[in-house]
């Protein structure tokens, strides 16, 4: 009776101290948290409050696991003997830190774009480092969770050494694979390469396939662009590898505004330029650095004038272009109109 008791004594002892071994590791996750937050609070730095945000909960998580597996370790032996709970830990385990290691990376590419404003006017480097940021960020997530799966996969003996049996054929299937994932693969490299060359960052100006947008999201195999009435071109990244297209904001985001005038050939050019420097001057969209007026081409009919105005982006330029055309069409109909653009037609004398 003696030995009963002592071993129902011993069971009881190992509960208690699971039982305290949980509750501290409950415990160590509150305290980390308080302290995140005090941490957050002390500083005040909305970085330091969006990488806490990422980090807190797979930290607490962890937190809670290591002490779970200390409990399982302590009664491995007494309550569950018998059932091998190891390999279910490691793959929580890994799990775990997949998780953190993912939260990390976005901690790390949050603190960083912090400091980085896109609504700013002058924001090219803002556009670079946020696009280099964000594929290099979808890259390692994707390189954390199929190094997981890998060694998830690993942990189990029979796939291990279905691995192994298939080891032969590998160089057969591998090139199988190869020829049906040449296009996937085509558009996984063309990412890094546009990661890293940057032909196009986010927020640039671009003309594809005639239509006029803006670059709203790039991943590794499409490019987001959002056109000026709201539609969404989606196009893969390996067309603006391969494809020319117009980047309007590739060095700057100053750009000209042209507006072209047809006029009859008795017009006075000097008259319109004159207008045309008192309309930029009350144009608000106007920077004050290009203002030029130019015949540059003649038909039978009319001359064509082009006007060249600056702005300080291409959204401001659209606006510029609206106005300034209907200021000078304004006023040469108003003060020229005679010379408006008009078909002439010789009658011969007894013609029929």
């Amino acid at each position: 009776m003696l030995q009963e008791w002592m071993t129902e004594a011993g069971w009881w002892s190992e509960l208690l101290v699971a039982a305290l071994m949980l509750l501290a590791g409950f415990l160590a996750a509150i305290g980390l948290f308080r302290l995140l937050k005090r941490i957050v609070r002390r500083y005040n730095n909305p970085a330091l409050r969006r990488v806490a945000g990422f980090v807190q909960y797979p930290l607490k998580v962890l937190v809670v696991l290591v002490a779970l597996n200390f409990v399982r370790l302590r009664l491995e032996g007494v309550l569950i003997e018998g059932y091998d709970l190891g390999k279910l830990f490691y793959l929580i385990f890994l799990a775990v830190f997949t998780w953190l290691a993912i939260a990390v990376v976005k901690a790390l590419k949050e603190a960083i774009l912090a400091s980085y404003d896109l609504g700013t006017e002058d924001n090219l480097k803002a556009r670079k480092i946020h696009t280099q940021l964000r594929v290099f960020e979808r890259i390692v997530v994707f390189l954390l969770v199929f190094f997981f799966v890998s060694m998830a996969l690993l942990s189990f003996e029979a796939i291990r050494q279905i691995g192994v049996s298939l080891l032969a054929s590998a160089g057969i299937a591998g090139i199988i694979i190869g020829f049906a994932a040449q296009k996937s693969i085509s558009m996984l490299l063309a990412g890094f390469q546009l990661a890293i060359t940057q032909p196009i960052r986010l927020d640039d100006v671009v003309i594809v396939e005639g239509e006029w947008g803006r670059i709203e999201e790039i991943t590794l195999t499409y490019v987001v662009v959002a056109i000026w009435d709201k539609r969404r071109l989606v196009v893969p990244v390996n067309y603006f590898i391969e494809t020319p297209f117009q980047n309007w904001t590739r060095q700057t985001a100053e750009i000209l505004g042209t507006v072209f005038i047809y006029v009859d050939y008795g017009f006075p050019v000097p008259a319109l330029r004159e207008f045309m420097t008192r309309a930029l001057a009350d144009n608000p969209h106007w920077d004050g650095k290009v203002n030029v007026l130019q015949v540059t081409n003649a038909t039978e009919n009319t001359m064509e004038l082009r006007a060249l105005a600056s702005a300080k982006d291409s959204g401001t330029a659209w606006d510029l272009r609206v106005k300034l055309r209907e200021d000078l069409i304004e006023f040469i109909r108003v003060n020229y109109p005679q010379f408006l653009p008009r078909k002439r037609v010789q009658m011969e004398e007894g013609g029929r």
